[in-house]
């Protein structure tokens, strides 16, 4: 039988079945890949297409004998939907559609999912990226935050979901779109360097010191 993330699947409740979550950097789709993932829902009979929070489509409940034939005839890489790695990076439509959009924030969360998508780390790392302060990618509880706002861009770090659910803390704000991705970068390498295994960004942070953790990761 697969584990979790074996041939980018992820098991079900049944403990029998499958879900396939193929790779939709932001949530972006072509209409043509939603036929082709409809058509093969339907031909392995899958139970449902579920839209999941990191913005894919998962094919649920197929069987492990047709695992790697739908990933063939799907063509697509599988989502990061388990393992200490970058899961996801989830934006919202910023100024390419948005009427409220501050920033470009689809640009921005394809460019950060381009590069850090699947990236081994020593936890879970979620990333958003949102194009004013309605913040609608939910950046507040993600590990890494980008809120666009008419001044520029703010960045927030810290944030998750889960049990013990934590309100990520602004790092910088009033940034150009460079200097916002540059702090990402150093914040992503800083906590590769000093996170332990399993430790999320904010329970580091919380160990160390919200102005030590700024020194370490923006520039003057």
């Amino acid at each position: 039988m697969l584990k979790d993330g074996d041939k980018g699947v992820i098991i079900q409740r049944d403990k029998q079945t499958y879900a396939v979550a193929p790779h939709i950097p932001c949530g972006v789709i072509k209409p043509e890949t939603l036929r082709k993932l409809a058509d093969v829902a339907e031909k392995y009979q899958a139970q449902a297409l579920k839209i999941t929070s990191a913005a894919r489509i998962a094919i649920v409940g197929v069987q492990e004998q047709d695992v790697e034939s739908i990933w063939s005839e799907l063509g697509m890489s599988p989502g990061a939907a388990v393992g200490l790695c970058v899961r996801s990076v989830k934006a919202c439509p910023g100024t390419t559609f948005c009427k409220r959009g501050q920033q470009d924030s689809l640009t921005v969360g394809l460019e950060l999912d381009g590069k850090y998508h699947g990236t081994e780390l020593p936890g879970k790392i979620k990333i958003g990226v949102s194009g004013c302060p309605n913040q609608c990618a939910e950046t507040c509880i993600k590990d890494i935050g980008l809120v666009g706002t008419l001044k520029g861009w703010r960045v927030l770090a810290g944030g998750n979901g889960g049990a013990r659910p934590r309100l990520a803390q602004e790092i910088a704000r009033d940034l150009s779109t460079e200097q916002a991705l540059d702090i990402v970068d150093k914040i992503v390498d800083f906590y590769k360097s000093n996170a332990k295994k399993h430790q999320r960004l904010g329970a580091m942070i919380e160990k160390m010191n919200i102005e030590e953790f700024k020194t370490a990761v923006v520039s003057e």
